[in-house]
């Protein structure tokens, strides 16, 4: 049978639509999976199973995704023993803690703080930014202005501990470990309706006034309750180059599996990659409890939580 040259584009324009929709969407994961899943949680590096028992505890009596992810992350601002996150975190380099959080919901609303001083919980004022104010990002002497004005108590959040490493910093100006461990968290609740959110007190003896990824929509976090949800940790300045967890979220719709998707992401940074390679991590999860992680360097793990338990996983590497 011969075709004019309009049916035949036709025809092949229908075939380009079907293997879309049935390869490329389906290119990795086998089949583009619209279920919910059980609730499940997933948080950056090894903070224990406390902030996951409760996020899933909360979730358990019905809280939402976002209720489990705020409060879950407020215990990891509050403990002084974490240099990287909330009160305790190592200081900029004039000896400032500044922080850095946002949080994002099913529903695509979102919210974020940064460069925040003197108060304790910035993922708590983050969702506050979110659900009182037309915004998504408020900054400095505003952003801390608008917590005290919802209640928030200023307080002073440089401790010993974190002052004598910036005085060691300070006579040598060398950093003997990585300070770069953000927290950032993912869950999914009873609804299966996910929900995400990120705190730091970012890159230690930082330049005063440095911003990282994490407040950032799209480069530190990302949720679409269609698709999944991701987050970064590491140097957010390659998270922030590479729209790192929206590229993430955008492979998993595409199909391509949690881990998958991660690795992807990481292995756009080298583009963006100087003189050494930076460390730069990602999680996921997608719609259907499929979690996964990846990063630059080898060393990066990620807890998951789910109702067999609280457990530590290894990332995949580049090197």
């Amino acid at each position: 049978m011969k075709y004019t040259r309009r049916e035949f584009v036709k025809i092949g324009g229908l075939a380009t639509t079907s293997l879309l929709v049935n390869g490329a969407l389906n290119l990795k994961s086998g089949k583009n999976k619209t279920g919910t899943s059980k609730p499940k949680v997933i948080y950056t590096w090894d903070y224990g199973p406390v902030p996951g028992k409760t996020a899933l505890a909360l979730i358990d009596k019905g809280k939402t995704s976002l209720d489990a992810v705020e409060s879950a992350i407020k215990i990891i601002e509050a403990d002084p023993n974490v240099l990287s996150v909330g009160y305790g975190g190592l200081p900029d380099a004039e000896g400032k803690v500044t922080l850095d959080a946002s949080v994002m919901d099913w529903k695509g609303n979102a919210g974020a703080v940064a460069f925040l001083q003197n108060i304790k919980h910035p993922v708590s004022v983050a969702r506050l930014v979110m659900e009182k104010t037309p915004h998504v990002l408020l900054a400095g002497e505003g952003a801390f202005e608008f917590a005290i004005e919802n209640g928030f108590k200023a307080e002073n959040l440089l401790t010993n501990k974190a002052k004598a490493r910036w005085e060691e910093w300070m006579r040598t100006k060398k950093l003997k470990e990585a300070t770069h461990d953000t927290i950032g968290m993912l869950a999914i609740d009873k609804n299966g309706n996910l929900s995400g959110a990120v705190s730091t007190s970012g890159w230690a003896f930082k330049v005063h006034g440095r911003v990282g990824d994490s407040p950032i929509i799209g480069a530190g976090l990302y949720v679409d309750n269609e698709v999944g949800g991701a987050a970064s940790t590491g140097y957010g300045e390659i998270a922030i180059k590479t729209a790192g967890s929206f590229t993430v979220v955008e492979k998993m719709r595409e199909g391509y599996s949690p881990s998958e998707a991660c690795k992807i992401a990481v292995e756009r940074s080298l583009k963006y990659q100087k003189e050494k390679h930076w460390q730069i991590c990602y999680i996921a999860i997608n719609k259907d409890g499929e979690f996964g992680g990846y990063s630059l360097e080898d060393g990066f793990a990620y807890t998951i939580g789910d109702k067999k338990g609280i457990r530590l996983k290894k990332a995949g590497s580049l090197f």
